[in-house]
Order: structure tokens, then C-alpha cells, then sequence
């Protein structure tokens, strides 16, 4: 089905800013002018996609839900044998370098990205990365666009699935991206902003950019979780529905129940909660979306609640 044709946008969707023309960028070892900011085109991430990232905010100077995104990029890192002469308090320690360099403390994103490094030559074993990591740091402001909230995403169903964890396990965060660029190409060729991505067996499951939450009858629903990002953003929603009595499930459902739902929202550390307003044409709910604004409110405060915790750990330690 083709959805209307009004422009597209997307779940990271931000503010125009102008500083982010000027930012100094975190390049293995020196933070450097934007036009300087450069890696080999031998590094294997380029090459072949061969790297982790992660993508964090900051919140009043504290990348928010830090030693969740850590435990994430080890154990990926870990999971693949890349290895890194850094731990988490380094890293965080290039994050803060790097946003004290472009005099930021809040509103502002970061995408880490760590690949096997620079190779000897242009072909795939691991073993030619022969001088160890790139490690990278980009830190930018970013305000989440206004219309994301207001407008809410169109989602077209695509044939792309997220496959089975033999083949690439979506758990990882990994630069290899092109099972989910096909997937957002094949919903803006339908029309629609971000594609709704099933899993092998035919059960919804993620978008291309982010994780999918239904409402049913004040019901929260997401899928099991075998077959996507387990995503820092989806796991607090879990756990703040939990401790707020709001009934949450991780189950197989099918689109049947995704079309019938009352309100559907994405998950993302970018846009925290973001709306969904038609799935495959077919409009979610009758524009109300009180579970899903609740569920804003609750994230908001956990945010800062847990920078606040963050801060005083910090300063104590």
C-alpha cells in the first residue's frame, strides 16, 4: 500500500542548529576541528562495518543511563573479540573531554563508534586490522524536532526482517546497518517515515530506527525481544510501567493487534517516546494518547533522577 506523499521525517529528526557546522570531534587520542575530524579509508568499519557504536545524551552535564550503554558496548565488544585498552571510566572520560570542548551540557547526543581499526589490506579477516581500534566520538546539539511529538511517525510494514541471531544477532549495536537501511528505504518508497520490521516468524518486532510499543485496552505491549536492539530506552519503559502499575507485556503479537491498538509508540534514546500515528495507512487510536503521555512524564522524571544520582556519585567518589 502507498501512504500519502507528504514529506517524510524521521525518529532522529532535530532542531536546526548552526553550531554543529564548528564542533570539535573525539578521533583516536585528539579532539579536532570537524573538517579534520577523518579516519582511513583501509579502517575496517568503513571497509566492512566491523565496529560497535552507541548512541547517549547529555542531561545537566551526565550522559544519562551511562553504565546501561556500557554494559551494552562491552559486552558487544566482547561478543566479537574487539578488543580496546579502555574501560567504561575512560570512555566516559573522552565523552566529557569532547563536550567540554564544544561548551555543551546539555541538549546534546553522542554517537561513539569503535571499529576493529585501520587493516593492512582492502579484504576481511580480522587478523589484517593490525594497529588496534578507531575510537570516535561525535557530540552534537540536538534538540529533538517538535513535530515528532506533535505529528507522531507514519510506519509501513517491509518486507526486511530482523533475522535470527546465527546470522547477525540484533542485539548488537553494530555498524553493520544494512539490513536496516534497506527496511527504511523500502517504507520511504511506500510513503511512510521509518519501517515496521517483523521477525522470522512473521511477529512484529522493531522499526529500522527504533523499538515499537503497542497500547491495548491500557495494555503495554513490545515484542519478546529475541529479534531486535534491546534498547536502553525500551528496558526503562519496562521497568517503569512495572513500578507504576501499568500492565507491560513482552509478547509475540501480530499486526492484527497493532492495527487495533489504541496508541502505538517508538522507543529511542534520541527521541525518548515518539508517537506513531498511521501503520500502514491505517490511523492508531483516535489521536489520544494518555498511556503513552504518561509514560513521558514517568521517563522524564526517571531522567533526572538518575542524573541527579549520577552527579552526586560523582562528586562523592
Amino acid at each position: 500500500m502507498t501512504l500519502d506523499q507528504s514529506p517524510t521525517h524521521s525518529t532522529h529528526d532535530a532542531e536546526a542548529d548552526d553550531r554543529n557546522d564548528h564542533i570539535k570531534i573525539y578521533v583516536n587520542g585528539e579532539i579536532v576541528p570537524k573538517e579534520e575530524a577523518t579516519v582511513s579509508v583501509y579502517d575496517s568499519g568503513f571497509m566492512l562495518g566491523d565496529g560497535m557504536w552507541e548512541g547517549m545524551r547529555l542531561y545537566d552535564g551526565e550522559w544519562a543511563f551511562f553504565d546501561a550503554h556500557m554494559d551494552r558496548l562491552f559486552n558487544s565488544l566482547k561478543s566479537v573479540s574487539l578488543e580496546i585498552d579502555m574501560g567504561p571510566e575512560d570512555i566516559r572520560d573522552i565523552l566529557d573531554r569532547t563536550a567540554a570542548a564544544n561548551g555543551m551540557t546539555g541538549d546534546a547526543h553522542c554517537r561513539l563508534m569503535i571499529t576493529r581499526g585501520r587493516k593492512a589490506k582492502p579484504f576481511q579477516h580480522p587478523a589484517l586490522s593490525k594497529w588496534g581500534p578507531t575510537v570516535v566520538a561525535i557530540v552534537e546539539h540536538s534538540r529533538p524536532a517538535e513535530s515528532l511529538s506533535a505529528q507522531g511517525i507514519r510506519l509501513a510494514t517491509v518486507p526486511q526482517v530482523r533475522g535470527l541471531p546465527m546470522s547477525q544477532d540484533a542485539k548488537y549495536n553494530s555498524h553493520s546497518k544494512l539490513n536496516c537501511v534497506i527496511a527504511c528505504l523500502q517504507a520511504e518508497q511506500a510513503g511512510a517515515d521509518e519501517g515496521l520490521m517483523l521477525d522470522p516468524h512473521g511477529f512484529v518486532n522493531t522499526t529500522n530506527a527504533c523499538n515499537f510499543f503497542i497500547v491495548r485496552r491500557g495494555e503495554v505491549w513490545t515484542s519478546t525481544g529475541d529479534y531486535c536492539m534491546n534498547g536502553v530506552t525500551r528496558q526503562n519503559v519496562i521497568d517503569l510501567c512495572r513500578a507504576n502499575d501499568i500492565p507491560v507485556f513482552e509478547k509475540n503479537f501480530s499486526l492484527y493487534e497493532a492495527y487495533g491498538a489504541n496508541e502505538a509508540f517508538l522507543t529511542g534514546t534520541f527521541g525518548a517516546q515518539t508517537p506513531v500515528a498511521l501503520i500502514d495507512g491505517k490511523e492508531i487510536g483516535d489521536g489520544a494518547r494518555p498511556v503513552t503521555a504518561r509514560i513521558r512524564t514517568l521517563y522524564k522524571d526517571l531522567v533526572a533522577k538518575t542524573v541527579a544520582a549520577q552527579k552526586a556519585a560523582r562528586s562523592s567518589g
